[in-house]
């Protein structure tokens, strides 16, 4: 026999739809917040931006280093070198990067291509880890592209590794 229905339906929403729509809102929040959200503040949000920026120049420069000494390798390192480059430019540090180097260019390029290659290899897995580390404590947005950069850099990394081989 089947049970009868109740003589007035509620109006309005639920108890369990309220609290899951509570829930929901306060994670979209949480995942949608402002590059200078987090409680460091927007001067730790730049530091952090500058910090990423620098460290993508350097490693750009080692690029740099590694296809002027080893120009038979660019059909490798070139589009990796590409992505570095728009690395620095999401950073924002404002400027586009060029081969050039700066004063603070890294040693030369060791005087075989495999070397050079296995340089640029630890070069791109210290700065993954170091990036893996630091968006822990990285502002919001921030955080969110240490992670991508990072695993950019993790994706780099193999990708050498595999084509040398």
């Amino acid at each position: 026999m089947p049970y009868p229905s109740p003589e007035r339906a509620p109006s309005g929403p639920r108890r369990r739809s309220l609290l899951a729509s509570a829930a929901g809102a306060a994670l979209l929040v949480g995942c949608s917040a402002g590059p200078d959200s987090g409680g460091d503040g927007p001067s730790a949000t730049a530091e952090a931006r500058a910090r990423a920026a620098r460290d993508s120049r350097g490693l750009l420069e080692h690029y740099d280093a590694a296809l002027t000494a080893h120009p038979d390798l660019a059909g490798r390192l070139r589009p990796l070198r590409d992505q570095v480059a728009a690395h620095v430019k999401a950073f924002g540090d404002g400027t586009t990067p060029t081969p050039a180097r700066s004063s603070t260019s890294p040693s030369p390029a060791p005087a075989t291509a495999k070397d050079a290659v296995a340089g640029l290899v630890g070069a791109e897995r210290a700065l993954a880890d170091r990036r893996a580390k630091d968006l822990l404590t990285a502002p919001g947005e921030v955080a969110r592209l240490l992670a991508s950069v990072a695993a950019a850099g993790a994706a780099h990394a193999y990708l050498l590794t595999e084509a040398a081989k």
